[in-house]
């Protein structure tokens, strides 16, 4: 005996109307930054990203109407707009705070502290993963890595880095947020909400003064491979030979400048095979052409 849809518990429902447009205000204001998109790109359909920021910005996420703006401007059919923005994690599809907390919950940054933090802000906030405060300032959210494990573990405040945190600092920076005060991250330049951080990954300028100076750079833990890949000498280091070990005498503990072929710890930049390994077969390494 078969049973009806109904009889299943399931509701076909009515099929989904069109999206609303825009008003006509705000439609020829986004033309407008959007034919500026697109005139970037040779292929059209490349200016997606940007363009799904750019309506981001307009309502603080994603919204049938905006996709319907960029299939518009794109020439293209909703389906495949709607395919881009429910894959790329920084598209929201429903309404959010205006400052998104992201905390890190990858494998280094959770043994570190992420889990803890993360489970101390939900209790603090009231909410739950992906969920917004009542006064809709801070959207909480677990995510994954933020390519910045030498400092975690590590909070995202709108893409912002706040690095080496823990619970009471995690606490003080979303209580920071709700109450309006100034919060400057640890690296880059000072937050701005989550609708201004949408239309700067659009491609706009920040016009805010100064903002762009203060951007800055990588922090220093990040750059020491770029210093020793560029073949810069590594500061002098405190270390332990090995047949000594950490409880050696105190000559043991002098100050030492590895040669090139030392590898003393995984912490250590690694040579080239046939550097760290002269027995190794592929010989002395040289150069192409030599």
């Amino acid at each position: 005996m078969t049973t009806s849809s109904s009889e299943r518990g399931v509701s076909l429902g009515m099929p989904q109307l069109p999206a609303p447009g825009y008003p006509d205000d705000v439609r020829a204001r986004l033309e407008a930054d959007a034919r500026e998109i697109i005139a970037r790109y040779p292929d059209s359909r490349s200016a997606l990203l940007p363009l799904l920021h750019l309506v981001q910005s307009e309502e603080g996420h994603v919204t049938r109407t905006g996709m319907q703006f960029c299939a518009d401007m794109l020439d293209l059919t909703t389906a495949e707009v709607t395919a881009v923005a429910t894959f790329y994690t920084m598209y929201r599809r429903k309404p959010s705070g205006d400052y998104q907390v992201g905390v890190c919950t990858n494998t280094l940054c959770a043994v570190m502290g992420g889990d803890a933090i993360f489970e101390e802000l939900q209790e603090h906030l009231g909410v739950g993963n992906g969920e917004t405060t009542d006064d809709g300032k801070v959207t909480l959210e677990h995510i994954e890595c933020n390519a910045a494990c030498d400092f975690a573990p590590v909070v995202m405040v709108n893409w912002e880095f706040f690095d080496n945190q823990t619970p009471a600092s995690a606490k003080r920076l979303v209580d920071d947020l709700r109450a309006g005060r100034p919060v400057d991250p640890t690296r880059g330049a000072r937050l701005c909400t989550f609708k201004e951080t949408a239309r700067i990954l659009a491609g706009f300028p920040d016009e805010r003064p100064g903002a762009v100076e203060e951007s800055g750079s990588a922090g220093p833990a990040s750059l020491v491979g770029l210093r020793l890949a560029r073949g810069e000498a590594a500061p002098a280091r405190v270390v332990h030979p090995r047949e000594g070990g950490p409880h050696g005498g105190p000559q043991d503990r002098a100050m030492h400048e590895p040669s090139p072929a030392e590898h003393l710890s995984s912490h250590d930049a690694p040579q080239k095979t046939s550097a760290s390994d002269p027995a190794h077969p592929a010989g002395p390494v040289a150069e192409e052409g030599e």
